[in-house]
């Protein structure tokens, strides 16, 4: 197949290099068609994002990075807190479905682990980190970072993002494959031009909108939380205590996070809006337990 496309390519034929035209036209199109096709709209924020990957096929594989983590990772010991990760979750996961209906199978477990985190692939599975329990203080700030976590999945962030990181790799695959000499080898020029590409497709496509994720995880979180009857102001408290945390200096252009001062910022830009959804919340608890 790679003989029968180089002659394509490298034939000085006029009719073939035409035919080669055409098809180099029909191909942009077809690509223009399927992006088109692949674009979805963001809940709450509006924006459009580029999703080629289908749920089916990220659940499945969700599904099984889930189970890996459950059967490898200590379950917590802790009654309390598994109680309280557990109904918090089913309040966050409901409010979800009753804002967005995502459609998800929803499942939560709570790992043994220092690490100050949780996470929720796509379709609904939760996972909690002890670690956590020094900052959320209370229900309402593990409200913030469980809805938060939920949000990420219902926007499908994760299918967004490898998206990207195959246009990345495509972007490289067809450079290297347009810049190889007759001989089929990259000069350095070539590589160097390969390497600049993938950086700048990091740096300049994929970083930022892993920072623009977290930045619209806070917002639907807070409406999460907001709905399932958490005051939402205690998201903005959360995000306080855990910009406490020791982090290595990373300048923000290269971090997959908002800087903390601006995440706190945002969050309080955001916050009037999910007071609208807690005054309608048909419960509301408030910070709930302490933690």
């Amino acid at each position: 197949m790679n003989y029968l496309i180089n002659q394509v390519l490298y034939r000085k034929d006029k009719k073939v290099i035409l035919w080669g035209r055409l098809r180099k036209k029909a191909a942009i199109l077809t690509l223009i068609a399927i992006v088109l096709a692949a674009c979805a709209t963001v809940p709450h924020t509006g924006r459009r994002q580029l999703n080629m990957i289908s749920d089916n096929q990220l659940n499945s594989v969700a599904l099984k990075a889930f189970n890996d983590v459950v059967s490898k990772e200590k379950a917590c010991s802790d009654e309390r807190f598994n109680q309280a990760v557990k109904q918090v979750s089913d309040r966050i996961s409901k409010a979800a479905e009753s804002v967005d209906k995502p459609g998800f199978a929803w499942d939560v477990k709570v790992i043994e682990k220092d690490t100050p985190n949780a996470f929720c692939l796509p379709g609904g599975k939760i996972v909690v980190f002890t670690g956590l329990m020094p900052y959320v203080k209370n229900e309402a700030g593990l409200a913030a970072v469980i809805g938060h976590e939920v949000a990420h999945a219902v926007a499908r962030h994760g299918a967004e993002r490898l998206t990207q990181q195959l246009a990345v790799k495509g972007a490289v695959t067809v450079g290297g494959e347009i810049l190889k000499g007759e001989d089929g080898n990259l000069d350095r020029k070539s590589r160097l031009l390969l390497a600049a590409v993938g950086m700048g497709g990091t740096v300049g496509v994929i970083l930022p909108y892993s920072r623009l994720h977290e930045t619209e995880a806070d917002r639907i979180g807070q409406i999460y939380m907001a709905s399932a009857g958490y005051d939402p102001s205690e998201s903005v408290r959360l995000w306080e205590r855990m910009a406490k945390i020791t982090k290595p200096p990373i300048p923000e252009w290269l971090s997959t996070h908002p800087a903390d001062g601006e995440r706190v910022r945002k969050l309080n830009e955001s916050l009037p809006e999910a007071q609208k959804f807690y005054a309608k919340a048909p419960a509301k608890y408030g910070l709930g337990m302490p933690l």
